[in-house]
């Protein structure tokens, strides 16, 4: 690399600045109130009205706060909309904690498995490094949820409430790093001096031991069983004296996991319509169900999602929040900032691009709970979001076709919605992806 900035260049610069009249009052605003304020269109809010002819009928949001646990509150989001339509109890929640206790320790269990495969492996290997950089956060995916869901069962969210912790986990991600990685470090040297299998199996259960008490003072002590009292919205008393975990989910949730599927739209040259995809080292629990997607075109993902909204039951899905919204107004608009018009720049990518390029992430997921149809064609979907009542229409969302079109990217849909060729693809092998893959 030869080319540098120089004098002359600088010149030409400042000349082009000054040559539009224009360029100096746009200077002047952006500096003063920013560029989202700058480049944001007036006209959005007028587009998204928040009233939608598809709706499934919820209750009131809950609330993450400050975690990364927005897929596992979608997830419950979809249980407990079913357990509030069938037994009438409107605002009725799932404890997050309860279900994020468990993925904590399971993920811990998880590494330290993925660090003794590994352990042959040079630390400079990029497995390596992908392991020791994330050893356990509170991210994940929808299998994240269902094999949790399925080991653990489920309790009211008064059988195990937030914490301080649960509700700001950037002290525990810290603490718990470190102790996950200091015992990777051992557990890698274990391996490589020759240790039997028992004994670095031994070492294991004596770092869960430290895990697990860890997650206690943290999370609160999981309940083994809990008095189940709920007052329905008729006034009805739903009762049971004592009920485990896994009785609750089974007696009271009628969902079958095994029905569902998350289909992925990524147009991306290394991923092809049509086929299933894993990633490796991706998931929180040993011996369960690889996270798998099933890669298929944008207007699938839409036409299973409106299908699913119309026979009454909500979609999770996975998107780029963080991109073309008003997180306070709740707005999510394909043309919210038009920072392009603004600076007089051409930054539109294609989806597999911002991909590619990592100018995109699947970084939240957020639950679609209504549509609005215009000849059959969406222009609007209504979105449950989990930050709290204060954002949006009391914590609903307004989404526009176009940001649907630019920042969602995956659905989680009943099977029965897919094609019969779709369904037949289901059965073929995964393609593993690495652990750095973009859809990561």
């Amino acid at each position: 690399m030869t080319k540098e900035i120089n004098n002359e260049i600088l010149a030409d610069f400042r000349k082009n600045l000054n040559q539009d009249a224009t360029n100096n009052v746009l200077k002047n605003s952006v500096a003063q109130v920013g560029i989202f304020k700058a480049a944001e269109n007036l006209d959005v809010k007028s587009k998204l009205n928040p009233t939608f002819n598809v709706q499934v009928k919820t209750g009131k949001v809950s609330d993450q706060k400050h975690s990364g646990r927005c897929w596992l509150f979608s997830a419950l989001t979809t249980l407990r909309t079913e357990f509030s339509s069938k037994y009438d109890v409107k605002d009725f929640e799932l404890s997050q904690n309860y279900s994020s206790f468990w993925d904590r320790l399971e993920k811990a269990n998880y590494f330290y498995q993925g660090i003794i495969k590994t352990a042959a492996l040079p630390v400079e290997d990029r497995k390596v490094n992908s392991l020791f950089s994330y050893p356990n956060g509170d991210g994940g995916f929808w299998q994240f949820a269902v094999d949790l869901v399925e080991k653990y069962g489920v309790v009211p969210a008064y059988a195990m409430p937030e914490t301080a912790v649960s509700n700001n986990t950037t002290e525990f991600n810290s603490v718990l790093g470190t102790m996950l990685r200091k015992n990777g470090i051992e557990l890698r040297k274990l391996v490589n001096e020759g240790k039997s299998e028992a004994e670095v199996d031994q070492r294991v259960d004596e770092m869960l031991s430290e895990v697990y008490k860890v997650c206690v003072y943290a999370f609160g002590q999981p309940p083994v069983n809990f008095e189940l009292s709920i007052r329905n919205d008729k006034d009805k008393m739903i009762e049971e004296t004592s009920i485990t975990p896994k009785e609750f989910l089974n007696k009271y949730f009628t969902i079958n996991f095994d029905d569902y599927v998350d289909v992925l739209n990524a147009p991306q040259i290394d991923k092809e319509y049509g086929k299933l995809y894993n990633i490796e080292f991706e998931g929180n629990i040993v011996g369960k169900n690889a996270t798998t997607f099933f890669n298929l075109p944008l207007s699938r993902l839409k036409e299973m999602a409106i299908a699913q909204l119309k026979d009454g039951k909500v979609v999770l899905f996975g998107n780029d929040v963080a991109k073309q919204s008003d997180r306070s107004k709740g707005l999510m608009s394909g043309n919210m900032y038009q920072y392009d018009k603004l600076f007089g720049i051409d930054t539109k990518m294609s989806r597999g691009e911002a991909l590619d390029y990592k100018q995109a992430s699947i970084s939240h997921a957020m639950v679609l709970t209504g549509v609005n149809l215009v000849d059959d064609k969406p222009n609007r979907w209504k979105v449950e979001n989990s930050w709290g009542e204060a954002r949006g229409e009391k914590g609903y969302f307004t989404m526009d076709d176009d940001w649907f079109n630019d920042h969602a990217y995956d659905v989680v849909v009943n099977k029965k919605y897919l094609t019969g060729d779709e369904l037949k693809m289901l059965d073929q092998e995964p393609v593993l992806l690495p652990a750095w893959d973009s859809i990561a």
